[in-house]
């Protein structure tokens, strides 16, 4: 006997061929068992299967008789097809034992579940009545047992019996309703989804227009977390961005009525492990997840019950940050949330780098009007400043007197240091940079250094104790080792208005000759902390360039060597030079 291959479910299916009355192509078979022969007393479970389908609800037992002998059984398999999409109706199916499950699939192949049937249902009415192809497919979800009911067969009971057809209209017409009250309930979800995704849309877009309005990174990083946490709802929110440099995440976050800057290593924490893994971290309850760190909520008193952190990319896919939202209100983050807040992250990550952009514009800007007046003023003083030099030097050689000339040579020396100084300043707008390096003795290039220096602190009360544990040999270049510390300690004593007490301590180790200034002053705020070495910046001070820290830096850097800064408002600052040995 020649095996037909199984179809799948009544209305619906998949593009594949019927399985109904084709041949199977598959070369594991998931054929049902068929008994093809007509059963004069069909098997008892059967019949009481047929029975029991609401089909024959109060039909009469002839007429169940008359029928049960032209029926057809078919066993499937846990997954075979009972008939497919489009194929022609043939059969009506009467689902005796296991379950169904109706399919269809759309044309960009998405699975759409029109439903589930169960022992009693029917399926496979609907392309006899009308005579058009299958809408869907059909398939067996475990071990089925279905009663085949010819197409002529159906069409002659609806003729025959009234119980028949008024069993098939009425269910029918359930069915109908419950597809009508089905779609009106996806319609209706359709709607309120289309509408929060365009509410999403509108708060993006506006959250763009906003990111723009500013150049100032600190007033843009907390538009940024406003925008965010706005939008999803949630009652706190850090926004870190990651310093590639240094592989550490920073924020600023509020204190009372001040900002501080926050760091922490990459890899550390549920945003440094973001950071570092780029994954997406939703915790609902934060307390049940051991990724969360209790002790935060101890020492803010702040209850955590819910958290969302997730990276913060640019349009090339890099990771520029790290969102981390506490709280969602009303409920837990969603990911629509966690969707809208990757959107929102590449007009953040845009907004920052025109930031950048237009800060290097500026500042290059400001370089070359700095440049431009250094320029300018090396012009003008170059020929009075030749001229004091040379009446030093004739002071020198025509009074014997070695006091004088001492002073003779110090102007001298004071002078060629002041013309150095400018042509520093516009060598740094420039970008030229050129270091001489010699081997020295440390303590030789620090106390000429601070001798001119100590002359100008006994008129401001500041006294200047050298510490040197150190005073051997190093290898830099002295005259511009000489403008780092003059840098340096002018504005330590800018930081003691009233006075005070400047420490310069040398160490040696195997790594490196430190340089250390210790001031008394008035210390630096906790937020401005990084932006010290910064060209321009100037805080709490009505006059200077706001380059000599810049410079301080930059020359530290070209030889090598690294500057690190501690300061305590109200105690002091604390700078350390570190050369290679």
């Amino acid at each position: 006997m020649k095996k037909k291959t199984t179809a799948k479910a009544s209305h619906l299916s998949t593009p594949k061929r019927s399985a109904e009355a084709r041949p199977s192509m598959r070369k594991k078979s998931s054929r049902p068992t068929t008994h093809r022969r007509r059963h004069p007393t069909p098997d008892k479970s059967i019949l009481q299967g047929i029975r029991q389908n609401i089909l024959f609800s109060n039909v009469e037992p002839k007429t169940l008789t008359s029928v049960s002998s032209k029926l057809l059984v078919r066993h499937y398999r846990s997954g075979d097809v009972i008939f497919n999409e489009s194929t022609k109706g043939r059969h009506l199916y009467m689902l005796v034992r296991g379950i169904v499950r109706i399919k269809k699939y759309t044309k960009y192949g998405i699975e759409s579940l029109l439903g589930v049937l169960h022992e009693g249902d029917f399926f496979g009415e609907l392309s006899i009545i009308d005579g058009l192809p299958r809408s869907g497919q059909a398939e067996a979800i475990g071990p089925c047992t279905i009663v085949l009911f010819n197409a002529s067969e159906f069409r002659s009971l609806i003729k025959e019996s009234d119980a028949f057809t008024f069993n098939l209209l009425k269910n029918l017409a359930i069915r109908l309703r419950t597809l009508d009250q089905a779609f009106v309930t996806e319609l209706e979800r359709n709607v309120v989804s289309s509408r929060a995704k365009l509410e999403k849309l509108n708060l993006l877009i506006e959250a763009s227009k906003t990111l723009n309005s500013t150049i100032d990174i600190d007033e843009l990083l907390v538009l940024i977390l406003n925008a965010a946490a706005h939008s999803i709802q949630a009652e706190r929110g850090t926004l870190y961005l990651l310093d590639k440099e240094k592989n550490e995440l920073w924020a600023k976050v509020a204190q009372g009525k001040d900002m501080t800057e926050i760091r922490l290593p990459v890899g550390k924490g549920l945003a440094g492990y973001v950071a570092k893994t780029g994954e997406v971290v939703n915790i609902p309850d934060a307390y049940s997840d051991p990724r969360f760190n209790p002790e935060i909520d101890k020492k803010s008193g702040f209850r955590t019950h819910n958290v969302l952190c997730m990276p913060m990319k640019n349009k090339e896919g890099e990771i520029v940050g790290v969102f981390q939202f506490l709280n969602k209100k009303g409920g837990v983050f969603t990911e629509e949330d966690a969707s809208f807040i990757d959107a929102l992250s590449v007009h953040a990550a845009i907004a920052l780098e025109n930031v950048r952009l237009a800060q290097e514009m500026v500042k290059h800007e400001r370089l070359s009007t700095v440049g431009k007046m250094a320029s300018s003023i090396i012009h003008d003083i170059k020929s009075p400043m030749s001229v004091l030099r040379l009446y030093a030097q004739l002071i020198k050689r025509r009074v014997h007197d070695t006091e004088v000339s001492g002073y003779a040579d110090e102007m001298i020396r004071q002078v060629d240091k002041f013309v150095k100084m400018t042509q520093e300043i516009l060598d740094y707008s420039r970008g030229l940079s050129e270091l001489h390096l010699e081997t020295v003795q440390l303590s030789d290039v620090l106390d000429s250094s601070l001798k001119f220096i100590e002359m100008e602190f006994q008129n401001r009360n500041i006294t200047i104790t050298r510490e040197f544990q150190f005073a051997g040999p190093c290898k830099l270049d002295p005259d511009r080792m000489s403008r780092v510390l003059y840098n340096l300690v002018t504005n330590a004593a800018d930081a003691m208005p009233n006075g005070g007490k400047l420490t310069v301590r040398t160490e040696k180790s195997d790594e490196s000759i430190r340089i250390i200034l210790i001031d008394t002053g008035t210390g630096i705020p906790d937020a401005v902390k990084a932006k010290v070495f910064e060209p321009f910046f100037t805080h709490g001070k009505r006059q200077g360039t706001g380059l000599g820290l810049a410079i301080a830096k930059k020359i530290i850097d070209e030889h090598g060597g690294e500057i690190e800064l501690e300061s305590q408002e109200n105690v002091g600052t604390t700078i350390r030079l570190l050369l290679p040995v």
